[in-house]
This record gives C-alpha cells, sequence and structure tokens, in this order.
C-alpha cells in the first residue's frame, strides 16, 4: 500500500473489492514469503525485542515500545530503540538528536522515542543494531520490523487493535495484513491485545500468550467537558476522536488525514481558524504533534497516553524467558 494514504474503509470487511485484489495480495504474500525463506537473519551481541504489528495502521505500536523500554530501562537496562523512521528523509543508521532533527528528516515516531531514550533511525536494520551496539546499547527494541527477516528477534510481540483486530484477515492491497495471519502468527512469541476484544483476536491466537493492554489518558483532565475541534493524521483517526469523546471531551468537529500526513502552515491556519469560530480547543495525538512546524507545538492541545498492562507479571515472564535465552546488558 503506498504510504500516505488514508485506511481504506473497505479493509474492515469483506466484498466485491477485496475480492478482485486477492490475486494481487497473493503476489504480495508470496513475494513477502520468498524474502522470510531466502534471507539469512544477522544476530546482533545482545538482545533483540521486536514490538510490530501484523496490519497495516495504528495499533499502538509506538506507545507499547515507549512502555517496555521504560519499564526494561528502570530495571537496569540500557535499552535503545531502533526505528525504520517511515516518513523521514534520513536512511541513517543515525542517532536520533530531538534538538537537531525533525519529523521530515527521522519521521514522528523516531522522534516520540528519541524524546524518551537513546533512538536510532536505520533503513538497513543491520546496520542500525551494529552502530547501537557500538554505542552501548544492552538491549535493542525493535519499532516495528516483525516481517523484515535482516535482524533476528529474541523475542517478537504482535501488537494487535481489539477493536479492529484484522480487519477482513486479508492480504494487502485486498485487506490490512501485511503478510497471512496464520504466518504472523507463527513468528510471534506473543500477541499484545489492545482494549477490549471487540473483534475476536482471542481465539485466533491460542498457543501464544496473550497480553492484554490499553491507552490511558495522562492528561484527561484538560479535555473533560470542553468543546474540543479535533484533527488526527494517523492509522485510524477514528480511535482518537472516540477516545475524546470518552473521557468527556464535545468534539465540534472532527478532521483525519492520512498516517504521517506533514501538515502545511496553510491547513493548520483552517484548523485553527475552525476551532477560534467554534470556540474550541484545538487538539491532536502525540504522533501529530511532532510533525507540526514549532511555532505551531504552543498552538495545539496533545492527548498524551501511556499503555497500562493488565498482568504485569505475565508480561515480565514473557521479556525474562526472552533475556534468560541471551542474557542481557
Amino acid at each position: 500500500m503506498p504510504a500516505l494514504l488514508p485506511t481504506p474503509e473497505f479493509w474492515a470487511s469483506d466484498g466485491v473489492l477485496p475480492r478482485l485484489l486477492q490475486p494481487v495480495a497473493w503476489a504480495y504474500a508470496a513475494a513477502g514469503a520468498a524474502r522470510q525463506a531466502w534471507t539469512r537473519p544477522w544476530r546482533a551481541p545482545v538482545p533483540v525485542i521486536c514490538i510490530g504489528n501484523l496490519t497495516a495502521g495504528g495499533a499502538g505500536k509506538t506507545p507499547v515500545a515507549l512502555s517496555l523500554a521504560g519499564r526494561l530501562q528502570h530495571h537496569g537496562h540500557r535499552v535503545h530503540i531502533l526505528s525504520r523512521g517511515y516518513g523521514g528523509a534520513l536512511p541513517g543508521p543515525l542517532a536520533v538528536d530531538t534538538a537537531r532533527h525533525d519529523a521530515a528528516s527521522v519521521g514522528d515516531e523516531a522522534l516520540l522515542l528519541g524524546a524518551a531514550m537513546p533512538a536510532w533511525v536505520a533503513r538497513d536494520r543491520v546496520a542500525g543494531a551494529r552502530a547501537a551496539a557500538a554505542a552501548g546499547a544492552g538491549i535493542l527494541l525493535l519499532d516495528d520490523g516483525l516481517q523484515n527477516p535482516t535482524l533476528a528477534k529474541d523475542l517478537a510481540l504482535a501488537v494487535v487493535d481489539g477493536g479492529y483486530g484484522f480487519g477482513n484477515r486479508r492480504v494487502l492491497p485486498a485487506g490490512p495484513l501485511r503478510e497471512p495471519l496464520a504466518a504472523g502468527l507463527a513468528r510471534c512469541d506473543a500477541v499484545v491485545l489492545m482494549g477490549s476484544d471487540e473483534a475476536q483476536v482471542a481465539p485466533l491466537a491460542v498457543g501464544k500468550p496473550l497480553l492484554r493492554a490499553r491507552l490511558e489518558a495522562e492528561n484527561a483532565a484538560e479535555f473533560a467537558g470542553r468543546p474540543v475541534f479535533a484533527f488526527a493524521g494517523i492509522g485510524r483517526p477514528a480511535k482518537f476522536f472516540a477516545t475524546l469523546e470518552a473521557l468527556g471531551a464535545r468534539l465540534v468537529a472532527r478532521h483525519g488525514f492520512p498516517d504521517h500526513h506533514p501538515y502545511s502552515d496553510a491547513e493548520l491556519d483552517r484548523l485553527a481558524a475552525g476551532a477560534a469560530a467554534a470556540r474550541a480547543a484545538l487538539v491532536t495525538t502525540a504522533k501529530d504533534a511532532a510533525r507540526l512546524p514549532p511555532p505551531w507545538r504552543a498552538r495545539i492541545g496533545v492527548l498524551r497516553v501511556a499503555v497500562a498492562w493488565e498482568d504485569e507479571t505475565a508480561l515480565n515472564a514473557v521479556i525474562a524467558r526472552a533475556l534468560a535465552r541471551r542474557g542481557s546488558g
């Protein structure tokens, strides 16, 4: 699926268009399977934990990566995060510097990660892993890359949105799956289920540890009861709008943009004018805020979220088993 396009609505259910696109999906899946079969992964000198998706679109992968990195760091591990830098122009490998880099250079996700702890951007995952290890990483946390076979993974977690699940369960471009579901699940060590399981993900992940979690707003009081003019350029903007409403915000407008959308001053001027006319607060996501031009960042409210784990003991056990197999720094 080309970058910077909205998530197609037909991915959520089956129908004529997904069936027409199925031959292309078979070819896409075959190419991915061939790459997995013919690539010999490189094993880094330190443990590698991958936080990935089985589908295109937002499932909460980056908040999960930040949560796990923070937990590992709290327990004394030297965690470095490795990102592809999607949406950024620089191929890397390079260490993210939030004072020097912007979303146009390293991508919005890398900026969010780099603001919390050491982060690297590298289109070549092996080169990035080598650079991070040489810089003192004790654990590499790979943000995305579940379908990338070049770097061996000691622990692979698939993050799944409980409300969306796997959509129509077809592979791109006929559906949202990045690879056939059975193949993807077979390579995962555990599934992280975000939110309530409305899409019935659990029965499909039988045999894999199911780690349940949810996103919780850290600054909900800023929006409860207030009129809000919301906009977002993420995988599924409707999820962000629903979260604001669940917090008690009164949405007077909602504007969805493609994932990783780079906002222009003209677009932001129009959004700000609409919010002013409605006497509402202009609000977006943390990921979108990373793409805002600096003069706009103080003018737009940001909903900050963090991951809450239902069973931290189960999560710790999954991580401990992986680190015990390799040792950690």
